[in-house]
């Protein structure tokens, strides 16, 4: 069976985002086409969907690191602030929206919450390989030679 890390991390948070669009649970708050992902950014995002990519994203990182907490993601979703003329200097990502994220896969069955951090459930697991899966199967229906995938 197809796991998250047989596809590239690009091509799976795209198709996870796209399948977390049709779950109820998985919404944009009304204050997300107005807020930053961090302090290190000086405008939000341009993309529309930009938080079911984010929402994917947060997803397997969980599959991949779990069990992990909002601070580390915090620190794996900051950047480089910019201070003008002094050096730059790094800051974590936006911590709300990451809990958001994280409450809404949650209340989805998706994650689940432990004493060191949140972890995949089985129905999560299974979520995310089935589009793995999926994605191997068509790449290998078009490109016989992206195999590898």
């Amino acid at each position: 069976m197809t796991t998250v890390y047989d596809i590239p991390a690009d091509m799976l948070i795209r198709q996870v985002a796209e399948e977390l669009k049709k779950n109820p649970h998985i919404q944009p708050p009304d204050w997300a086409g107005f807020a930053k992902t961090g302090v290190h950014k000086q405008m939000p995002p341009e993309n529309d969907d930009w938080w079911y990519v984010r929402a994917a994203s947060v997803f397997r990182r969980v599959y991949i690191d779990g069990p992990i907490g909002t601070q580390k993601m915090r620190t794996i979703y900051g950047g480089k602030r910019d201070r003008g003329s002094a050096p730059s200097q790094f800051r974590r990502g936006s911590g709300s929206i990451i809990r958001k994220v994280l409450q809404q896969l949650e209340a989805a069955g998706y994650v689940s919450r432990t004493g060191e951090g949140r972890v995949v459930t089985a129905a999560g697991r299974s979520f995310i390989d089935n589009v793995a899966h999926s994605l191997k199967t068509e790449a290998t229906r078009i490109a016989p030679g992206l195999a590898k995938y």
